[in-house]
């Protein structure tokens, strides 16, 4: 992060450390350029941001950065993507008021995942039953006639180095066949993720993935493994091939191959509520957006506004009517600029 994105954030990173000199815990978080206002380091880039601390630590630990983070003038903090079911949101809750900050914490994502054990198996030959098995068969079938799709993974950064310059200008093109534009477009996201190949190969956590036919590349996966768990992270395909579903090909592959791992337990679909994670999802994992601030003022106004909006999304006519109020004042500001 520091590499790809130091002209714009200032990396703030908390260690602690017990009576043996032994690493405890650390949070990785960062300061805008005013210093006022402070979030976790990798917001705009992980699907999930924590304090990672031994269990018994983990309220001392957050009281400590909360009450420095006051000290240094912190007037907010964004929490962003932090998982509900971890212990750290009970820490801020406990000992925010204590340290001079108002704590809320409201729904971010719901992220899709795989857990390999709950998958159904026909009972006749124990293969996996998963969505658009026809589908799949013929598009793979289609993709493959000269040569059988296969996976292939690079794993080190002697192996991801040539072929990543291509998922990249891959992902490029696919977006902009739909008049999108990609994150990989900006230089700071391309310096991220060739950081992030060099950092994590060396460990084994980084897995760039080509679902390839002969020589040529169906479809990518840029993921990670870490644990038990295949993290599905920034995948792209062959536009061309677009008619043939080959990311969903290639993700149906995906969870063929770590059903089949002893090693892996998990493939997590991360952030995203595309509908083709839904069709492979067998269960979720909520992410929390938390903030917490020295104004009451601040506070209040942040809770009403949330509680106003849930209101108006549980009525489809209010949510109609708060439409037309938003346009027309937008319309209004446009009309006295010009």
């Amino acid at each position: 992060m520091q590499s790809a994105y130091g002209a714009t954030l200032r990396p703030l990173i908390f260690l602690a450390y017990d009576d043996q000199g032994e690493l405890d815990a650390l949070v990785a978080l960062a300061t805008d350029s005013e210093g006022a206002h402070c979030s976790f380091l990798c917001a705009t880039t992980g699907d999930y941001c924590d304090f990672l601390c031994v269990p018994h630590a983990k309220l001392a630990f957050v009281v400590e950065v909360l009450s420095e983070l006051r000290e240094r003038g912190i007037r907010e903090i964004t929490l962003t993507n932090l998982p509900a079911d971890s212990d750290t949101l009970s820490a801020i809750e406990r000992s925010s008021a204590e340290c001079g900050y108002r704590s809320f914490a409201r729904t971010a994502y719901i992220c899709a995942q795989v857990a390999l054990n709950k998958l159904e198996r026909r009972a006749s030959d124990n293969e996996l039953v998963l969505p658009g098995r026809k589908m799949v068969r013929r598009s793979l079938k289609a993709m493959g006639q000269e040569s059988s799709v296969r996976l292939v993974h690079a794993r080190s950064w002697e192996e991801a180095k040539p072929i990543l310059s291509e998922f990249i200008q891959t992902h490029v093109a696919r977006f902009q066949a739909t008049g999108r534009m990609s994150n990989l477009a900006r230089p700071e996201r391309r310096l991220f993720l060739e950081e992030l190949s060099k950092l994590l190969s060396g460990s084994g956590w980084f897995v760039l993935t080509r679902m390839m036919a002969g020589d040529k590349i169906l479809a990518w996966n840029y993921g990670f493994q870490f644990d038990v768990t295949w993290f599905w992270y920034q995948p792209t395909f062959d536009t061309v091939l677009e008619r043939y579903s080959p990311g969903f090909c290639l993700l149906t592959k995906l969870i063929e191959e770590a059903a089949a791992s002893s090693s892996l337990r998990m493939i997590d679909l991360g952030l995203g509520a595309e509908e083709y994670k839904e069709r492979f999802a067998n269960q979720t994992r909520k992410t929390l957006y938390v903030t917490l601030r020295t104004s009451v003022a601040k506070h209040v106004k942040e809770i009403v506004r949330y509680r106003a909006a849930e209101i108006i999304k549980a009525s489809p006519r209010l949510e109609a009517g708060a439409r037309k109020v938003v346009t027309r004042v937008r319309q209004l500001k446009k009309g006295n600029k010009s």
